[in-house]
């Protein structure tokens, strides 16, 4: 295919017939991809490692080839099939031998939020047009972030959904035959490198758009911290309304001032403090907009108070900035401050997001699993200083030691999973000496987390906060941060039900 006729595949109603894509992955995004296309009439061939019974069973139900096997070097039914477009799930890093291969052959590489754009116009709203998509990302908060937004813009009398990274597949947003007047789509730093390689018809022009903040993360997927931090900037481009972005993150404002947007496009800043014009922040003790009124520079809207926010379990601070990104992507398309607070009186985070998983003879136990990387559990520890800090997993790359070295000492002891429990050791040793640290070095998925709440409830005895908030990814024990988080609160309510307060005789590690 010519890359003139690639151009021209901007919309659901082009010609799309024959086209030979390659989908990488058959994970709910790839199949999404895969249904897609086969429904254009193109010629999916779909390539994966393994794949779920039932979306091995629907492929060839609605047309699509698929080819399982290893992919660590590139398979020859890959090369025979000559694909025209590959498109790659998420979990594809740019060292991947496959992206490596399209790139030097000149084949066209996007990603699911790429063809989602493309066909846009599958459904559109009664002026003929498709929907706005307003884009979310930053190392943490994203997903409570799309959330509050949808909830935010659907009270505002718009029909908003999130989907994306959230974990409903643009794709499947995008061809709801309900349709939906804003798609608010919560982006990866992964989804954002495959927009970074977007030819020019295949860039977005999103309504809005946010990067709530930016600490090193997966960078063994990205190869460095310039790397992802680039990747994410991308979430700006083209931003056609609001480019929101967090004045207490020095690098999300460098990446709006780089940006090319559309002229015209507003920056948006937010953060704790008191906001000047064009900005959302907290003034004795409310929530307000001075971005969006006609009087800026002299007034300001309330949107909410800490106090009703604290009613409602959402006033911890990293909690607090990411209401306030909400709200100014919220305001940007017109939601009333009426709308917002009462909205957010029965927003409910998340399972696994600072949820209190019991109250038990004066301990506290919080699940923050979620918490996958040193600036969410940095977050969270600052909201609970004094928690007995569970922690420790899959440092996908990073060095502990600046999380530990900055909110370590506030902690009353660290409990440390995972396998590598000995790098986080060596940053208590080197950074917080006072901390008492304890290992955990149960082999079975089963018992590290009653091992955990038997060690906790030893060090806090009567009184105190446990918080499990790992700085880490939860792959190497367990199925995902989901399954670790259960199992903490498994572990929580096995030890309330025998009773169990007894001195457990742990002694700290020796360092």
């Amino acid at each position: 295919m010519s890359t003139d006729r690639l151009a021209g595949l901007t919309s659901w109603n082009a010609d799309w017939r024959g086209l030979r894509v390659a989908v990488l992955g058959l994970s709910m995004t790839g199949f999404s991809v895969a249904d897609t296309l086969a429904e254009l009439g193109a010629d999916v061939l779909v390539l994966s490692e393994s794949a779920e019974e039932e979306y091995e069973r629907l492929l060839p139900v609605i047309g699509a080839r698929l080819e399982l096997g290893p992919l660590a070097e590139v398979p020859g039914v890959l090369v025979d099939f000559a694909p025209e477009v590959i498109i790659a799930s998420p979990g594809f890093s740019p060292a991947h031998p496959l992206i490596r291969w399209a790139q030097e052959s000149g084949i066209a590489i996007w990603g699911d939020v790429e063809l989602a754009w493309r066909v846009r116009d599958k459904v559109v709203r009664p002026d003929g047009t498709p929907a706005d998509w307003v884009l979310i990302t930053g190392t943490n908060g994203k997903t409570t972030t799309t959330q509050l937004t949808a909830t935010l813009l659907v009270a505002g009398g718009l029909r908003a959904a999130p989907c994306g990274n959230i974990g409903v597949p643009v794709l499947d947003a995008v061809r709801d035959p309900a349709g939906f007047d804003v798609l608010v789509v919560e982006l990866s730093s992964h989804q954002l490198w495959y927009l970074g390689q977007s030819s020019p018809e295949g860039e977005l022009f999103p309504y809005a758009s946010v990067c709530l903040n930016l600490a090193d993360d997966h960078l063994v997927w990205h190869g460095s911290a310039e790397a992802y931090r680039d990747a994410k900037a991308v979430v700006y481009r083209n931003t056609r309304i609001a480019c929101v972005y967090n004045k207490a993150d020095e690098a999300t404002r460098r990446m709006v001032e780089e940006a090319e947007v559309v002229e015209g496009a507003r920056a948006i800043g937010f953060d704790l403090g008191i906001p000047g014009p064009s900005d959302l922040g907290v003034v004795e003790g409310l929530l307000v907009d001075r971005a969006f009124l006609d009087d800026r520079s002299r007034s300001a809207l309330e949107l909410t108070t800490v106090a009703d926010l604290d009613a409602a379990g959402l006033a911890a601070p990293h909690v607090v900035q990411n209401i306030l990104a909400a709200s100014a992507l919220a305001r940007s398309l017109g939601v009333e401050p009426e709308a917002i607070h009462t909205a957010l009186q029965s927003f409910q985070l998340d399972a696994h997001r600072i949820q209190v998983v019991a109250r038990h003879r004066g301990i506290t136990w919080i699940d923050d699993s979620k918490a996958t990387n040193p600036h969410a559990a940095a977050s969270s520890l600052r909201a609970y200083p004094g928690a007995v800090w569970v922690l420790g997993g899959d440092l996908k790359g990073v060095d502990i030691s600046d999380l530990v070295s900055e909110v370590g000492s506030t902690a009353r002891a660290a409990v440390v999973i995972g396998v590598e429990r000995s790098a986080v050791v060596t940053a208590f040793r080197r950074h917080a000496p006072g901390v008492p640290v304890f290992e955990v070095d149960a082999g079975e998925t089963g018992q590290v987390m009653n091992r955990v709440v038997e060690i906790a409830a030893g060090i806090v005895d009567d009184e105190g906060t446990v918080l499990l908030a790992p700085a880490a990814a939860s792959f190497d024990q367990f199925s995902g941060y989901a399954e670790r988080g259960h199992r903490f609160a498994e572990a929580v309510r096995d030890w309330i039900d025998r009773g169990s307060a007894d001195d457990t005789g742990i002694s700290p590690s020796a360092l």
